[in-house]
């Protein structure tokens, strides 16, 4: 493993423990070059996927983007990191468990709405806002009374 201060090749493992819900093992390394010290993760992954994109453009799946974007859509809720990280975990797991290697980003999308509604009510408005390309307030609106109005259904908004 590189080190991410001074590029040298050859770090050392100083402890590896698994991570909480055992999805990944916790390295700390060290530079024996510049004295470092470093966390890195080591995670299965199954297969390599790729994401579809509306357009029809492929990018390779970004574990860190789907991460960053949930983060975003938390920030300032009273939410934790651990619960977060789950949640990304457990997307990542189902998209490379359907079997395909090419994966919509719609679906992905959906999965995101889907955890984001059982985790905070703000974070999945938020999320949505920027899922659902809302244009005016009345499109929050609309959104916003399916949440409080169970009859209202699921409109796409």
């Amino acid at each position: 493993m590189r080190c991410p201060y001074c590029g040298h090749m050859d770090t050392q493992v100083k402890d590896s423990r698994p991570t909480d819900d055992n999805s990944a093992i916790r390295r700390r390394r060290s530079c024996p070059q510049c004295g470092a010290r470093f966390t890195t993760f080591e995670r299965i992954q199954l297969r390599e996927l790729t994401v579809v994109k509306k357009n029809g453009g492929r990018i390779p799946f970004d574990r860190d983007k789907l991460a960053r974007s949930i983060i975003t859509a938390c920030r300032k809720r009273p939410v934790d990191e651990e619960r977060i990280e789950r949640v990304v975990n457990s997307i990542q797991r189902r998209l490379e468990s359907m079997g395909e290697s090419d994966v919509p980003s719609a679906a992905i999308g959906e999965m995101v709405m889907e955890a984001l509604q059982g985790l905070d009510k703000v974070a999945y408005v938020r999320f949505a806002s920027v899922y659902k390309n809302f244009r005016e307030v009345k499109d929050f609106e609309s959104f916003v009374e399916t949440l409080t109005d169970p009859s209202a259904g699921d409109q796409n908004v």
